[in-house]
């Protein structure tokens, strides 16, 4: 079994997320073990930094680590026999009728294969960001350094699905960055640290309500996080916001030093999401290639590492 990743780490936007176990997503956890993959729930427990936190919209959440996750989950990967084969980004495929022959690499390598599972995701490349959203946020995905995502089942002739926000406007940002913990105050991080949270009022005056209409994780739009600025402790302190300016976000006590670190322009937009979905049946075959599979946000408008 080959595995064929374009960056130079797993995981994706799992590098950045961090949320696990909130709400029924603790079930389908406790599910997803059960049937079979609970080698990968036992790594992310291992790294959580906090367990059983509650915050707007969430309860019972475990806060993993995003800075020490991807190491552990890919030697568990390697371990299993796994060929990992990283800065190789699939650009084409070569197929008859409806059955896929191989793919072809950006560095013109041909790889064939009886059987392909796509996890090309839903979000970029840079010219979508700057279509559907405020530009490219140089995001955990880093397409100008590693190249843009290539949709295998698009490739293969497959209309692929795209998500509609309430104005019409197709694609979502990602609900959330990160800020430097090294850049908050003292009395911040020690928060952070002990519980996990750390809940700041935003001043009357910047708050806006028709941000929310933007985030992926359109069950989460609510008011409070209009309201307030929520940091979750991940390794760096995640800012459970689509984006904020950062001259405003410096207003506020205690992150007058406040720096984003992902995305690095977390102060003026974030990635968009939803741009690709492959039709698929429950058995996550594509519908109308005999022998293409997907996972992870290519198969479905997921908005967590749980689902995906």
């Amino acid at each position: 079994m080959e595995l064929f990743e374009k960056t130079d780490m797993l995981l994706g936007l799992g590098n950045v997320g961090g949320i696990m176990r909130n709400n029924g997503r603790f079930t389908a956890t406790e599910e997803i073990s059960a049937l079979g993959a609970g080698e990968l729930i036992k790594i992310i427990d291992k790294n959580s930094r906090h367990k059983n936190v509650d915050f707007p919209g969430h309860k019972h959440a475990s806060l993993y680590d995003v800075n020490k996750i991807e190491p552990d989950i890919h030697n568990y990967i390697k371990s299993l026999g796994i060929s990992i084969n990283l800065i190789k980004r699939v650009i084409d495929i070569k197929k008859h009728e409806n059955i896929i022959d191989g793919i072809y690499l950006s560095d013109g390598t041909y790889v064939s294969g009886d059987v392909f599972i796509e996890t090309t995701g839903s979000t970029g490349p840079m010219g979508n960001c700057l279509r559907y959203g405020n530009g490219c946020s140089m995001c955990i995905l880093r397409c100008p350094s590693f190249g843009p995502r290539v949709s295998i089942s698009s490739r293969a002739g497959v209309d692929d699905l795209q998500g509609e926000r309430d104005d019409g406007e197709l694609g979502a940002f990602s609900g959330s960055c990160k800020l430097s913990k090294d850049t908050l105050s003292d009395d911040i991080v020690q928060e952070l640290d002990e519980k996990g949270v750390v809940i700041l009022k935003i001043p009357e005056e910047d708050i806006n309500m028709d941000k929310l209409k933007l985030k992926v994780c359109q069950q989460y739009a609510l008011k409070e996080f209009a309201e307030n600025v929520v940091l979750l402790d991940t390794g760096h302190a995640k800012l459970m916001t689509t984006f904020y300016p950062l001259q405003k976000l410096r207003k506020i006590p205690g992150l007058e030093k406040a720096k984003f670190i992902d995305p690095y322009a977390g102060g003026k937009g974030n990635s968009i999401r939803y741009l690709s979905v492959a039709p698929r049946a429950d058995d996550m075959k594509v519908q109308g290639i005999d022998n293409l599979f997907c996972a992870g946000e290519k198969g479905g408008l997921f908005v967590g590492h749980t689902e995906a």
